[in-house]
């Protein structure tokens, strides 16, 4: 969409993410994962690329720090595994 169409328009980068602490429930097919946050909510969650890179793995039980959009908050992207 245009602009001038909708008027003054911000556009989210990826560290405009709220970030969460969760726990990892259950790996999914295909590198999602879900999390379990704090506050309750149940995230369905990919790797970051830099996890990716590096070959971090995650497995159930590990806490994780998860990057969730304010506009679709059901998705998110896993940037950090704790020890």
């Amino acid at each position: 969409m245009a602009h001038w169409l909708l008027g003054e328009t911000t556009l989210l980068s990826k560290d405009d993410l709220i970030d969460m602490q969760g726990t990892v429930t259950a790996v999914h097919s295909g590198g999602l994962y879900r999390v379990q946050t704090e506050s309750g909510h149940e995230v369905l969650a990919q790797l970051s690329g830099r996890m990716r890179r590096f070959r971090i793995k995650v497995v159930p039980g590990d806490r994780v720090t998860v990057g969730v959009s304010p506009y679709d908050p059901v998705r998110g992207i896993i940037t950090f595994r704790a020890r």
